[in-house]
């Protein structure tokens, strides 16, 4: 029986049913699924389907944003229960838009997928200066950070910031992540990121190796 609710979760995320989703959720918590269980047997299930339906180019940005907002409703119901439960998300992730660009499509995705596979997810919004982004680690504990550019004249600001966590004495407890559709990997590996991403599903491929998880 559970593993029927659950597989009907990942389902109707897949299709974006957000009311379904919530319903099959709060089903599923009625008859005493763990909450564990929904998160990564159902919702996080289905949105791994999404993500590698959208780095095939099977799915596209409208699809994936339904399919989030399927999620969403989901873990409004299961977010309460895991912290109750005390389960701990695989990490903490503050993204942002760098400073000077005001472009939150792409960043928002990586956010919506963070989350989806399970981990903490600090949204810094746009046009993040350098210090933002060293007192978000700070506060949040965070364990990594994902910076997202769509212009090439704030491109540059990526390297600003990660010079400015090697000032704070950061650089070595924090992983940081770059993406954006002017970016490549060389660029990535002049400015001293640990990794770039071509796209949000791929972002959480990068993150699950660079945290060994």
């Amino acid at each position: 029986m559970s593993e029927a609710i659950l597989e009907q979760i990942t389902e109707n995320l897949i299709k974006g049913q957000a009311p379904t989703v919530k319903a099959l959720v709060q089903q599923a918590i009625d008859s005493g699924i763990g909450a564990e269980a929904i998160l990564n047997k159902g919702l996080v299930a289905g949105m791994s389907v999404i993500g590698d339906r959208f780095k095939r180019n099977e799915v596209y940005i409208p699809e994936v944003l339904i399919a989030a907002r399927a999620m969403n409703a989901g873990m409004e119901l299961v977010k309460p229960l895991l912290k109750q439960a005390g389960v701990k998300a695989k990490g903490t992730v503050c993204c942002a838009t760098v400073k000077g660009d005001l472009h939150d499509i792409g960043k928002n995705l990586v956010c919506m997928m963070l989350e989806g596979a399970g981990y903490e997810v600090v949204d810094l919004g746009v046009n993040c200066d350098a210090e933002k982004f060293v007192r978000a680690v700070q506060e949040n504990n965070a364990d990594a950070i994902g910076m997202s550019a769509l212009l090439t004249t704030t491109m540059t600001n990526m390297k600003t910031t990660i010079d400015a966590f090697t000032e704070a004495g950061l650089r070595g407890k924090v992983k940081i992540i770059v993406g954006g559709a002017p970016l490549t990997q060389n660029f990535s590996d002049e400015i001293g990121a640990d990794g770039y991403a071509p796209d949000a599903a791929s972002a959480v491929d990068l993150l699950d190796g660079l945290l060994g998880l």
